[in-house]
């Protein structure tokens, strides 16, 4: 048997090649905070389900965790009201862009998946119920730090600001769910939360030990958050739906649960082995990090990590 090559190693290799490489994608412009975000920036990090740690590149860096964020929501979210959730929100990959509404016509203002955006309204519309946006959302970072064990995550107020200002698609989505029944909120008030919520800043490090809730209850490794059966629910969407209209593109390339966000991060888990976190600003057509779509796929490979093994 071919032997394991040393997992620093890897990720030094990873961020010498595949980091430094000039086609890095594009920001996601329409986020004004996000468009001036520095190309070059490149990181990756690894927690191991023994605990052992490795990182490489810009991994220290705080970045934003936009649609990333929606892992912790909708942990959190079926926390509150268990399989309830699912009367309100599908479990299927959408094949559309991630803030389409032809879908939400077609399927009387019920969203495909919690991962899109119209299906990540709806979560965030659920955890905030009995609470004002203000504790709904300290819920939220206090799940994420507990999971990450680092008091020292923190919503990004600009980026937030930024993307209210610019989110006359997803209010959108908003009303037109609100006029099927769908959310329980005033718009206002529920966009201000999923607002919120996707300028949760991390870095690289932080993100893979948040990641570790999802490693089915590894032994001393992180808290418990959640039940192994609700963390592979949770996985399963991510390997199906986390990508978007690229979801079957990256399961393919990489072949492990993943979710990525427009901030230009992926979180992925390989199944009782690690949490994964990597950050790389440019997004491809699909809007999800280019280079960092390219890292996942070598470090599955260097290492033998599938689902599909």
């Amino acid at each position: 048997m071919e032997a394991v090559t040393p997992m620093q190693e890897v990720l030094d290799h990873i961020n010498a090649t595949i980091g430094q490489n000039p086609d890095r994608g594009k920001t996601a412009s329409y986020i004004p905070d996000l468009a001036n975000v520095d190309l070059n920036q490149f990181g990756i990090a690894v927690c191991l389900a023994d605990g052992r740690e490795f990182h490489a590149g810009d991994a220290l860096t705080p970045f934003s965790s936009q649609s990333v964020s929606k892992v912790f929501a909708v942990a959190l979210a079926l926390g509150k009201v268990g399989d309830g959730l699912w009367s309100r929100v599908g479990r299927e990959p959408s094949g559309l862009a991630f803030d389409s509404i032809m879908l939400l016509e077609r399927e009387n203002g019920r969203p495909r998946n919690p991962f899109i955006n119209a299906g990540a309204i709806v979560t965030t519309d659920t955890y905030l119920a009995g609470s004002t946006p203000k504790e709904a959302l300290g819920g939220l970072l206090r799940f994420v730090r507990d999971a990450a064990e680092d008091s020292d995550i923190h919503i990004n107020d600009a980026v937030a600001r930024g993307e209210m200002e610019t989110a006359d698609r997803n209010f959108a989505l908003a009303y037109y769910m609100k006029s099927h029944g769908n959310l329980s909120h005033d718009p206002q008030l529920t966009m201000g939360t999923y607002c919120h919520q996707c300028a949760i800043d991390m870095s690289c490090v932080q993100l893979a030990r948040a990641g570790r809730f999802l490693l089915g209850g590894v032994k001393g490794l992180g808290p418990r958050l959640v039940s192994k059966t609700r963390a592979r629910r949770i996985q399963a969407l991510m390997m199906t739906c986390g990508h978007y209209d690229g979801s079957g593109d990256f399961a393919f390339r990489v072949g492990l649960p993943g979710k990525s966000g427009v901030g230009g991060g992926i979180l992925a888990i390989a199944p009782g082995k690690a949490s994964i976190a990597v950050w790389s600003p440019g997004l491809n057509s699909y809007g999800n990090s280019k280079l960092g779509t390219e890292a996942m796929e070598a470090l599955a490979k260097a290492q033998d990590w599938s689902v599909f093994n």
